[in-house]
């Protein structure tokens, strides 16, 4: 399945009714290029009562049902369209992750489609997937951590050689 149509309709939605939102999870992380697949979308927001009218707003506007599957132990907020094959879950915290504010400072800012995204680190997502410890996120950490440590910068080959020429340098003064 292709999830780009339906992600496009959700962004559309969320631009209109100007919700702003940090995604996270397996969608998220396969934005960043891990190579991973997912059913559904994560997304963190703050909860004010602002903007869960915008949220209400990206139902209507999606043509999908919200709901709060585990009230009240749960501040997840679910939006579902069955005949699209829709589901967003939109959370006001997440294991591992201390505020939205601390995690929008560090967030990519994506264009799609010529839409603003905001997603989350993939250093982010592992930590949260680290913390909320469940057996489906256990068993993508190896492949995000994979991901991770081939997004991280390598060293040029002329720093290299210029640090391998300062400790020779070095070794030759002692």
């Amino acid at each position: 399945m292709n999830a780009t149509p339906l992600l496009q309709i959700l962004l559309s939605a969320l631009s209109e009714s100007k919700l702003e939102v940090i995604m996270i999870g397996n969608a998220g992380a396969a934005i960043l290029g891990a190579p991973i697949t997912t059913l559904d979308f994560d997304f963190l927001f703050r909860k004010s009562d602002t903007n869960l009218k915008k949220l209400k707003k990206v139902a209507v506007l999606t043509n999908s049902v919200l709901m709060r599957p585990y009230f009240p132990v749960s501040n997840l907020y679910r939006l579902v369209n069955d005949d699209l094959g829709l589901q967003a879950d939109f959370m006001t915290d997440v294991h591992g992750i201390k505020s939205y504010a601390s995690l929008r400072s560090r967030c990519h800012n994506i264009d799609l489609w010529g839409f603003k995204l905001m997603v989350a680190d993939l250093s982010d997502i592992i930590k949260s997937k680290k913390e909320a410890n469940r057996e489906k996120d256990r068993a993508v950490i190896p492949v995000l951590i994979s991901t991770l440590k081939l997004k991280e910068p390598k060293p040029s080959y002329a720093k290299a050689k210029q640090k391998t020429k300062s400790s020779s340098r070095a070794k030759k003064r002692k």
